[in-house]
Formats: structure tokens, sequence, C-alpha cells
């Protein structure tokens, strides 16, 4: 019996429907130069890494508002067509990765102009994070159970709630003090680091996640898409980082 309990993730890109009507090549499993595996899925998230970073830094340099806009909605379109599209992935999973890292690229920029060295340390603690859970998932230190994920779940549904709310307020003058970077009270800081670490648990998720769709033989196209997931996440996480940082920085 599988170790893993369901398809699950707090990932919107990662969920218990993503790995549905999947079609095989022969009754009981995938050719295997045709399944995914997670060898092939680490390999498809450093290229992405590789892009992200790239761009990131074309970005920064540049330092064009334009260009940050732009990536943000480019981005964002990438990612439903990627969503709905599982197939496409081989070619929408490293432009998303482009786009994010134009758009990641001018936010840096914004951010390190307040905060000197900011941006590094939001670098380093990313990768941190993702080295060490990954290194936790791998030695059984974490152990994604079922009431383990419905909680990561929730949470994270719980969080994007109150980014929705957060964005339709924007339309009507309304600033939620809790996502504002200038904030740096103690009530404030200490929301941020929840939704860092809600981020960080999904992590553990996306790893479950791949892991269990490599075992059940996923076709060798979802490596892409599955690293396209994971760069969601690690977005996600790095964003709230820089957040956070500047927030601490604010109360100095």
């Amino acid at each position: 019996m599988s170790r893993h309990l369901s398809f699950r993730s707090g990932n919107p890109a990662l969920n218990k429907n993503t790995f549905k009507n999947l079609q095989r090549t022969s009754t009981n499993s995938f050719v295997n130069n045709q399944t995914m595996t997670i060898k092939g899925t680490v390999d498809k998230t450093a290229i992405s890494l590789v892009l992200l970073i790239i761009a990131g830094y074309y970005s920064y340099t540049i330092t064009s508002p334009t260009l940050m806009i732009g990536g943000f909605i480019a981005g964002f379109i990438t990612a439903l067509i990627t969503i709905f599209n599982k197939k496409s992935a081989p070619i929408t999973a490293p432009l998303y990765a482009i786009f994010e890292g134009l758009a990641l690229g001018g936010v840096s920029y914004m951010y390190a102009q307040q905060f000197e060295g900011i941006v590094l340390n939001a670098v380093s603690l990313t990768a941190l994070i993702l080295l060490s859970l990954l290194m936790a998932y791998r030695s059984g230190l974490i152990k994604p159970t079922e009431n383990f994920k419905l909680g990561v779940v929730a949470a994270t549904g719980g969080i994007f709630l109150i980014y929705l709310i957060s964005f339709i307020g924007s339309f009507f003058g309304m600033d939620l003090a809790l996502l504002n970077p200038a904030n740096g009270s103690m009530f404030s800081i200490i929301f941020s680091l929840i939704v860092i670490l809600i981020a960080s648990l999904n992590l553990v998720l996306d790893f479950d996640f791949i892991e269990e769709a490599s075992e059940n033989g996923a076709p060798k196209y979802m490596e892409w898409y599955a690293a396209f997931g994971l760069m969601v996440t690690l977005v996600w996480l790095y964003l709230e980082i820089l957040r956070l940082l500047a927030k601490i920085n604010s109360r100095d």
C-alpha cells in the first residue's frame, strides 16, 4: 500500500484533480521513457529556476515598471493556460518561469531601494527553506499525513481568501494593514510568519504530490507541469519573505 494518502496539495496547480483523466500508453503502466520521474521533475524544476533567475536579473537591472507589470499579467495568463491545458506545460512552464522572473526582478528592485540587502536575504531564506524541507521530507522527518494535508490546504485557502478580500477592497480604497509591507507592528509580523509557514508546508505537500504522481506513472509532460506547480509555491514563498523582511526593517 502506498504511503501517500491522496493527491492533495494546497497549491492551486497541484490539487486532487490534477492527475485525473490522464491517458496511459498501456493497461498497467506508461512506457518507461514516457513516464514522469522524480529526476525528470527535478531537472525541469532546475531549468525553470535558472530561467527565472536570468529573467529576474535582467528585470532587476533594467528597472522597468512596465516589464514588471507585464511579467505579472503574462505569468498569470500563462499559469491559467498551463492549469487548464496540462499538455502545454513543456512550453508554458518555461514561459511562466521567465514571466515571473521579470515580475520578481522588478518587485525585488523596489524593495532593494528601500532596504539594503533585503533581496539577497530573501533569496537565501527561500533557498534554505526549500532545501531544508526537501531533506526533512526525504528523511521522513516530516510525514504528510491526511490530517496534515487537510490542515495545510484549509490554512492556504484561508490565506488566499484574505488576499482576495484585500484585492477587492483595493478598488474601493481599502488597505488591509496586515498585508502592508510598511506595517511593522508585531501582529502584522506574526501574520507574515504564519503565511510563510503555510507556504513552506505547501512545499512538503508538493514534494509528496510529485513523488506519488511518479509512482503512479503519470505521463512525461507532467514533469514540466509538476515543476510549474513547485515554481508557483516558490514564487509565493519568496514574495512573502520579502514582505516579512520589509516589515521587520520598517520597525528600525
